[in-house]
């Protein structure tokens, strides 16, 4: 794979920024389950948590780490490291350190790195805009819902029509602003729909459709996302994916565990990680499997 990247010009590591400024929508299993699909196909993975107040991603790394240690058995898992928000006595010395670590860690895992994938948390940050301003491909879980979708569009309810951007828009339209300014390279922007139920039929198909308005006017591009399923919490507590799931099991995998897998292949599917890094080997596959 080296040979190929570097023929290819891709050295540099791909960053995948995972960003909603809402809680519960996702990003913390959807960011570990695309690593860890990442890691199987052979390519090298690091991560940041960038949510130093709830640490989704780190507690679900540690939890995975003593599942290892536990039952003795290989699984991948990315290099990872988590950024805290400085304590400094100034706005601007807290600014400064937190974009000094940040660069540090991209640094760091981007020698050693295919794609570094970053967990940002749930609210507004000066990290989590910076974060944003560095990444090659923005996936931002929503949930099934018109409360989500606010985050996107300002929406007259009414007649269901989008007025304009909001909040969590304009932060992005910023921020690829800045990327543009400082390589002069865009963001591929990637919304999923995240907890789908089979509940509120017209519901879903109001919000498909004004997504689909929002993707035209606002550069994005939608994908499926992962249903509600009990099964992503009971994995959480052991630190494991869906892909850790042997399909050789005691009773094999369940048809629910099937079809949620299938959800994971298709966000990869979305990213296209061939694409943007070229095809790995079987031998390297392997290796992480």
């Amino acid at each position: 794979m080296q040979d190929t990247m570097k023929k290819n010009g891709q050295n540099k590591a791909h960053i995948i920024v995972f960003g909603n400024e809402k809680g519960g929508s996702g990003k913390s299993t959807t960011a570990l389950h695309t690593a860890i699909a990442l890691l199987r196909l052979g390519y090298r993975v690091g991560t940041i948590d960038l949510d130093a107040r709830q640490g989704t991603m780190t507690r679900y790394l540690k939890k995975r780490f003593e599942f290892i240690t536990r039952v003795r058995q290989q699984l991948p898992s990315p290099m990872h490291m988590a950024i805290e928000r400085s304590t400094s006595e100034t706005v601007t010395k807290q600014q400064d350190q937190e974009e000094s670590f940040l660069k540090m860690a991209l640094e760091e895992l981007g020698q050693v790195s295919d794609f570094i994938i970053i967990d940002t948390p749930g609210t507004d940050s000066f990290l989590s805009r910076l974060a944003h301003s560095y990444a090659d491909t923005l996936i931002t879980p929503m949930n099934d819902s018109f409360i989500d979708l606010d985050l996107l569009a300002d929406i007259d309810m009414r007649k269901y029509e989008i007025l304009g951007p909001s909040i969590y828009t304009k932060m992005v339209q910023e921020q690829r602003q800045k990327k543009y300014q400082r390589s002069g390279k865009g963001i591929d922007w990637i919304v999923m729909r995240n907890r789908l139920t089979h509940l509120n039929a017209n519901n879903k198909q109001t919000i498909g459709n004004l997504l689909e308005k929002s993707s035209k006017l606002y550069g994005f591009r939608t994908a499926p996302g992962f249903g509600e399923r009990v099964i992503f919490k009971e994995l959480f507590l052991k630190g494991l994916t869906l892909l850790d799931l042997k399909e050789d099991q005691h009773g094999g995998l369940s048809l629910s565990q099937i079809s949620a897998r299938q959800e994971v292949r298709n966000l990869i599917m979305a990213i296209a990680p061939n694409k943007i890094k070229g095809h790995t080997t079987p031998e390297e596959a392997k290796k992480r499997a």
